[in-house]
C-alpha cells in the first residue's frame, strides 16, 4: 500500500536517495525496526555520498563482507571481531551499561567465555598448565555504599602464558585451564591464585586481520583478566582488569581498556610470611575490589 512518504519520494534521485528508500517501508511494521532501519539507511547513504566509491571499490567492500561470512564457524564469529576492532562493541556496551558513579565499569564479554567453569574454594589455583609468573588475586565485592555483598559469584578466565585460551588449544592445554568460579565470603572477600596475564593477538588470519594490516594497526589485546561478578539484587558486571605495564595498554585493538580498570600489580617477596606461595619463586600480587550497583526495578 502506498503511503504519504512514498508519494512524496516516488522515484530514485541522488539528492533524496535515503528518503526514497525509507519511504518504501510499510505502514504496519514494528516501530523500533522502522526507527533502526531508517537511521541505518540514512547514515549509509550519507557515507556513500561522502566517499563516492567507484564500482570496483564497492565490489571490494561486498567481497570483504562475503569473506567475513565465510570465515565464521561454530566458535569463531568474524562479524563480532569486525565490530570489536571498529570500537562498536565497546560503544554498544557502554550505552547499555551506564552505571552510577563508583560502580565498576563494564567491558565486552569477548568470544572465549565458556559457561559452567569449575567452582573452587577461595585460595585455589586456576593455572593448570604450570606456565607463567605465579600471581595472587584478592579483593572484596561491595555495593556503591561500600557495604559487602555476601556470597557474590566471581567468574574469571584468561589466556595462558603462550597467549591462548584453553578452547583455542584443545588437547594442548588442560580443559578449564585458567578458568574458575568463586564465591565471596560473608564480608565480601575473595582470593585465588593464577598467573600474571600477558598480551595476545586476536585471530588475525581472516579478512578482519587483513583490514587491520591495511589500516596500519596491530592485532594485539592489552594484557588482562576477564571477570563476571553477579549477586542477587545487583546488576551483573562483565569486565576486565588490565596490567599497568603492558606495552599495548593505550592501543588495545578492540578498545577494551578503561582507565578505571587498570589495576596495580605488585611484586611480592615469596619469603614474606604473609605470602601463601612459599615456593621461592618471585610472584605477583594484585588487589581488586568490585563495586556493584543495585539492580533497577
Amino acid at each position: 500500500m502506498t503511503n504519504s512518504a512514498q508519494i512524496k519520494y516516488p522515484y530514485f534521485e541522488e539528492a533524496t536517495s535515503a528518503e526514497v528508500v525509507n519511504a518504501r517501508m510499510g505502514s504496519d511494521i514494528d516501530e523500533r525496526f522502522r526507527e533502526v532501519m531508517s537511521v541505518v539507511v540514512k547514515h549509509l547513504h550519507a557515507a556513500v555520498k561522502e566517499i563516492e566509491p567507484t564500482h570496483e571499490e564497492w565490489l571490494a567492500a561486498i567481497k570483504f563482507l562475503t569473506a567475513a561470512g565465510h570465515k565464521c564457524t561454530e566458535w569463531r564469529q568474524e562479524f563480532i571481531l569486525l565490530s570489536d576492532v571498529l570500537g562498536v562493541s565497546m560503544l554498544v556496551d557502554a550505552i547499555n551499561h551506564r552505571r552510577p558513579s563508583g560502580a565498576t565499569p563494564n567491558t565486552i564479554l569477548g568470544p572465549f567465555y565458556v559457561a559452567n567453569a569449575p567452582r573452587y574454594a577461595n585460595g585455589a589455583n586456576i593455572c593448570l598448565d604450570g606456565k607463567g609468573e605465579p600471581m595472587a588475586v584478592s579483593g572484596r565485592v561491595v555495593d556503591t555504599d561500600g557495604e559487602p555483598v555476601s556470597g557474590a559469584q566471581i567468574e574469571v578466565w584468561q589466556t595462558n602464558d603462550d597467549g591462548f585460551y584453553d578452547v583455542q588449544q584443545k588437547g594442548i592445554q588442560p580443559d578449564w585451564n585458567l578458568r574458575g568460579m568463586f564465591n565471596a565470603t560473608k564480608n565480601g572477600d575473595y582470593w585465588f591464585r593464577s598467573v600474571k596475564p600477558r598480551h595476545y593477538p586476536i585471530p588475525a588470519d581472516g579478512p578482519v586481520g587483513k583490514m587491520l594490516g591495511h589500516l596500519g594497526r596491530h592485532p594485539n589485546r592489552a594484557a588482562h583478566m576477564h571477570f563476571i561478578v553477579t549477586a542477587s539484587g545487583y546488576e551483573p558486571v562483565i569486565t576486565h582488569i588490565f596490567t599497568p605495564d603492558c606495552e599495548f595498554l593505550d592501543q588495545d585493538t578492540v578498545f577494551g581498556v578503561k582507565q578505571d580498570l587498570i589495576a596495580k600489580f605488585q611484586r611480592e617477596d615469596p619469603a614474606d610470611a604473609a605470602s601463601p606461595d612459599r615456593s621461592g619463586a618471585a610472584r605477583w600480587k594484585v588487589e581488586w575490589n568490585f563495586t556493584l550497583a543495585r539492580a533497577k526495578s
